[in-house]
């Protein structure tokens, strides 16, 4: 069984979306896949409701209730868990003994970068990550490569003290795809497609760690 945490100090970033589409993504290759949601704003837990009457679905699991982890079927091949939003390193603490890789998604902007600075010096210092047990990947969300502002902080992103394992362009079909339930990966127009090529990378990455 696979346990991702996908987690930010920064709220906004996207964290949700790259949630719900891993999930979609898992339960689309015919996996057993469970979304666990630890964001008081529910928004993973509608999406697999909107979600519920598809071949695919994903089971929601409420994570800001206690206990959590013993809702999750013996089953499962797929644990997706979306954080709180606004997670500390402590607060993430609590997690690893639960999870094998935490994916931080980070916007390409002066503000985002500055607050995730910390965040990243922060987890690193958690005995777990320090000692290798549980790998962290980061996603540069929302970005507009054809501009020098994406690029430089592309650049200072790669400065932090873990890798990037995927740069997913700035669209507005992720929100389109999120009301309905969907993902980037239940589609496969021409544009759909060149999209889902910004995931091989961190799809790649996760099946290394799985």
């Amino acid at each position: 069984m696979l346990k991702v945490l996908v987690a930010s100090s920064k709220g906004g970033c996207g964290k949700s979306t790259i949630a719900t589409n891993l999930a979609a993504y898992s339960a689309l290759k015919g996996k057993a896949t469970v979304l666990a949601d630890a964001d008081r704003q529910g928004s993973s837990s509608r999406w697999c409701e909107k979600r519920a009457e598809l071949d695919t679905a994903v089971l929601p699991v409420d994570a800001t209730r206690k206990g959590w982890q013993q809702r999750i079927p013996e089953d499962a091949e797929r644990v997706i868990i979306d954080s709180g939003a606004g997670i500390r390193a402590s607060e993430i603490a609590e997690f690893l003994d639960d999870v094998d890789v935490i994916v931080v998604p980070v916007l390409p902007s002066v503000v985002d970068l500055e607050a995730t600075v910390p965040f990243l010096k922060d987890i690193a210092a958690l005995p777990r990550i320090k000692k290798g047990k549980v790998a962290v990947g980061l996603v540069a969300n929302r970005t507009k490569p054809w501009t020098n502002a994406s690029q430089n902080a592309i650049a200072e992103i790669r400065g932090f003290p873990f890798p990037i394992i995927a740069q997913l362009r700035d669209t507005q079909a992720y929100s389109l795809m999120n009301g309905l339930g969907r993902s980037i990966f239940d589609y496969h127009s021409e544009i759909v497609r060149s999209h889902q090529e910004d995931w091989e990378k961190l799809l790649r990455w996760l099946k290394k760690h799985g």
